[in-house]
């Protein structure tokens, strides 16, 4: 007997147009933004997920898709969801409609199909568990295009940016966490495009809705579970206590006033192994701040299953940390916005350190705001006072720029910061150092307030390394994708400083985009970006259409400030043992399954870190 495939033509007169339409835009010029010259029969929604698709160059006359052999289904999603779906399957019984349960980055995690013609051509297409249908991969479709709009959306026939996916329809709405709001997975029903309808997006909706409200109730049992056991452990502890499930961390007091926060990320996978192993196990280990620990890992349990981790630290050189109590109240610098816990941490940091006098080595990748930070806390302190920059893009002879340093040195008064040292060559940085220590031989408490401003401290050469040596204390800047919740206060403060008042706001849609971006050049990235948008639009409101295509052209979900710490840290190790896997997963105290899991789970492509020896 024949195999059931439907024609892909669905009544009415649009079917056509929209063929030629998708016909237009698959043959014109990459140049032309659209390449329909007719869009009048194709929904924008579907216009923008097309030139996404396109630019990331899948094969519209195909469908060859990444594979995971073995999905996660012990997520609280897939546990939650299947008694729904299973119950639905039975509803619907043998009509051609198949139930999808997808996680969070487009992998099938279960198909349920009553059809047996439509469940062929699904394998047909991989529309299959373990396989990726992000948008990125399989271009326009219900799954993919829901994940990225991280909206219901629907895609009907000739819609699909793959020809193979014409005769098919699908209503995709993303699952969310009822407490974070994190996108979990999705939901999706896939029929014939010719049985297609609005009871189709209808039925999405309520089966996602009532996933939801299960979550929300199993949700609530773990976390108290979680939330019982972390207190516990803290009450048998004054030393660090570290708590995670796949949605919520925690960490008392000492874990965030003695561990540097390179260290929280490493200590956060040794809880996520225990959770994986769903079993107590201890190590020793050395955290990548130097510091030893003895490290306890336990999982909790709640009434429905596994409830999270929590990890116990014992520090073999805790007291050296507690010289100064960690700053309480929060500080408004002038100048600077963003209320997001790591910037708020960075900038009470900063105000101690100038209020105690401390020589400070602040670091952070370009353009995070390294400069602007000290502009600040000196204009919140003393306005008045001199403010000297010395840059070492400035030094061209290396003995008269550090003359000028000594005579700002000894003039005594006011702040001298040394921008850009990691620039200076080996003869500039000797000088320097030897400068430094003429001027400390003498009466320290008379030299100005002393920053020098470097990329990164690890890894520092020898005659870097003689030169930090003067500047006892540390800061951090956090990169912005590191506080990426502080955008929205962000950019409006940028705006107004480019229209000089004028009213210019950023939509819903636009500002999504932008959160959702990497920013490798942080804010300076961001303002050179914002500053282009101001030239094409003098006044109104910013709409996604309006950003260059870098900012349309996004990841899939945005990372929690952790999740980004954790990838930065994973590149970090790759670059700096040539991407041996097994030497990085030691370096950073995590098992190789652990960093392999880590890889896919952010999508590092370890062939971009391939020829990178360590950076300086």
């Amino acid at each position: 007997m024949a195999e059931r495939r439907p024609a892909a033509r669905a009544p009415g007169s649009r079917v056509p147009r929209l063929a030629d339409a998708r016909e237009q835009f698959l043959t014109s010029p990459e140049a032309n933004p659209s390449g329909v010259r007719d869009p009048s029969g194709v929904r924008d929604e579907i216009l923008t997920s097309w030139i996404r698709s396109r630019t990331w160059n899948v094969a519209a006359d195909d469908i060859a898709l990444p594979y995971v052999k073995d999905p996660n289904l012990e997520t609280l999603l897939a546990q939650t969801a299947t008694p729904i779906l299973t119950q639905l399957r039975d509803e619907l019984g043998k009509e051609p409609v198949s139930i999808i349960l997808t996680d969070s980055a487009g992998v099938v995690l279960e198909r349920l199909t009553g059809d047996p013609a439509l469940e062929r051509y699904l394998d047909r297409v991989q529309l299959a568990p373990g396989f990726s249908y992000s948008e990125q991969f399989a271009g326009t479709n219900g799954i993919g295009s829901a994940l990225e709009s991280r909206e219901p959306f629907r895609v009907f026939g000739h819609e699909h940016y793959a020809e193979k996916l014409e005769t098919l329809a699908c209503a995709g709405v993303p699952i969310c966490h009822p407490t974070t709001g994190k996108v979990l997975g999705l939901l999706d029903l896939t029929c014939w495009n010719r049985d297609a309808g609005p009871l189709l997006v209808a039925l999405s909706k309520s089966t996602a809705q009532s996933i939801e409200r299960a979550l929300q109730q199993q949700t609530g049992l773990r976390e108290l579970a979680l939330l019982r056991e972390y207190l516990r452990t803290c009450q048998r502890t004054a030393g660090p206590v570290l708590a995670l499930n796949n949605d919520v961390v925690m960490m008392n007091d000492p874990a965030r006033q003695l561990l540097d926060p390179r260290d929280h990320s490493v200590l956060l996978s040794h809880a996520a192994d225990a959770i994986d192993a769903a079993e107590r196990f201890t190590m020793e280990i050395e955290l990548p701040s130097g510091a030893e620990a003895r490290v306890s890992c336990k999982p909790a349990w709640s009434e429905t299953g596994l409830a999270g981790g929590v990890v116990q630290v014992q520090l073999s050189d805790a007291a050296p940390r507690l010289l100064r109590p960690a700053p309480t109240m929060a500080v408004a610098l002038p100048g600077m916005v963003g209320t997001g816990a790591l910037w708020k941490r960075c900038c009470q940091e900063l105000d101690g350190h100038y209020r105690f006098g401390d020589r400070l080595a602040v670091e952070g990748e370009a353009g995070v705001g390294k400069l602007a930070l000290l502009r600040a806390v000196h204009q919140m302190h003393r306005p008045s006072a001199h403010f000297r920059v010395m840059d070492a893009a400035d030094c061209v002879n290396p003995e008269a720029w550090t003359r000028v340093i000594s005579q700002e040195l000894e003039a005594g008064e006011g702040v001298l910061v040394i921008r850009h040292a990691d620039l200076l060559t080996p003869r500039a940085l000797d000088a320097l150092a030897d400068a430094l220590a003429e001027a400390l031989a003498g009466d320290s408490a008379s030299l100005p307030w002393t920053a020098v401003t470097v990329r990164r401290l690890a890894g520092a050469g020898p005659e870097l390394s003689r030169v930090l040596a003067y500047f006892p204390r540390s800061l951090s800047v956090p990169p912005l994708r590191h506080h990426i919740d502080d955008l929205p206060e962000l950019v409006p403060f940028l705006l107004g400083k480019l229209t000089r008042g004028d009213e210019m706001r950023c939509s819903a849609q636009a500002m999504q985009l932008l959160m959702r971006h990497s920013w490798p050049g942080n804010v300076t990235q961001l303002q050179r970006m914002l500053v282009g948008v101001v030239q094409r639009r003098r006044a109104g409101v910013i709409q996604p259409s309006d950003l260059p295509p870098a900012c349309r052209v996004t990841s899939r979900r945005v990372l929690t400030p952790l999740e980004s710490m954790e990838r930065d840290a994973i590149v970090q190790s790759l670059q700096d043992t040539h991407t041996d896997k097994k030497q990085a997963a030691e370096a950073l105290g995590m098992s190789r399954a652990t960093i392999y899991r880590k890889i896919r789970k952010y999508g590092i492509d370890v062939r971009s870190h391939a020829d990178r020896g360590p950076s300086s």
